[in-house]
């Protein structure tokens, strides 16, 4: 029975940290660039049996074999399948179809700058020609940081990349792509560095100016998934209160026969 209780315990445990992972998902459901958290259940790590020492067994312990307590999360991994495009009008507004990341200059604290990804493309301009995210970071191109003369009517982008201030040439964004996205490491909502063992490839995204990629989460999914995880922390709720009644019994019922 103890072993029942710890079994419905992970069971709990594990459902409670799917629905943390739901939950941020619809919260980023309307996240420019946002792309969706899924997670895999395992089997719990198998321990082994002793039957304890009696006289049946010559008072010595004996290995009974090995099983499992439960379930728990497996690998947590980033769904980057392609997000709606939205338009939006604004020119500093960028998107990309197909595989690829905006590259991106990102300063920490301390003042140290590290070049990380995103797709998030909801740029704008800075007084001083910097085309920058939400968060501040800046937008790479080829020959270093995108900047633009802080005069400038008229800003394009093509499909390929290539920027223009006024029609005039000035750099062609970088757009990088990675040979296994299992390499990236998620940094904020929206945000990826890569770790070791990461290869960066050329990119084949198409990039369209004037619009957003939209969140790749698909909410109706997501609260289907949040009512089947409400109902598998019932599910567990319940075997704990029954194994409870039965000790329940067993201690203040039968201990009096």
């Amino acid at each position: 029975m103890v072993r029942g209780l710890y079994t419905a315990y992970t069971g709990m445990a594990n459902e409670q940290k799917r629905l943390d992972i739901i939950a941020n998902n619809l919260a980023n459901s309307a996240t420019v660039g946002y792309k969706e958290e899924n997670v895999t259940n395992q089997a719990f790590d198998d321990v082994l049996t002793i039957k304890v020492r009696d006289n049946s067994e010559s008072y010595n312990d004996r290995p009974i074999g090995r099983m499992s307590l439960g379930v728990k999360l497996g690998e947590a991994y980033t769904n980057h399948s392609q997000g709606s495009l939205r338009q939006t009008g604004n020119s500093y507004h960028l998107a990309l179809e197909g595989k690829g990341f905006f590259t991106m200059s990102v300063t920490d604290k301390a003042g140290n700058a590290d070049i990380k990804y995103t797709r998030n493309g909801s740029f704008t301009m800075t007084k001083d020609g910097h085309i920058v995210d939400t968060d501040g970071n800046r937008l790479m191109g080829e020959g270093g940081e995108i900047i633009i003369p802080a005069d400038t009517v008229d800003f394009l982008v093509d499909a390929t990349g290539g920027v223009y201030a006024d029609g005039n040439y000035v750099d062609t964004l970088l757009i990088a792509d990675f040979e296994n996205y299992d390499y990236l490491l998620k940094s904020g909502d929206t945000i990826f560095e890569p770790v070791d063992g990461a290869v960066v490839i050329p990119a084949s995204a198409r990039l369209n100016q004037g619009y957003t990629e939209q969140s790749n989460v698909n909410v109706v999914s997501e609260m289907v998934e949040m009512i089947a995880v409400t109902r598998a922390y019932e599910a567990n709720q319940k075997v704990i209160q029954s194994i409870d009644q039965t000790l329940d019994l067993a201690a203040n019922s039968v201990g009096k026969v």
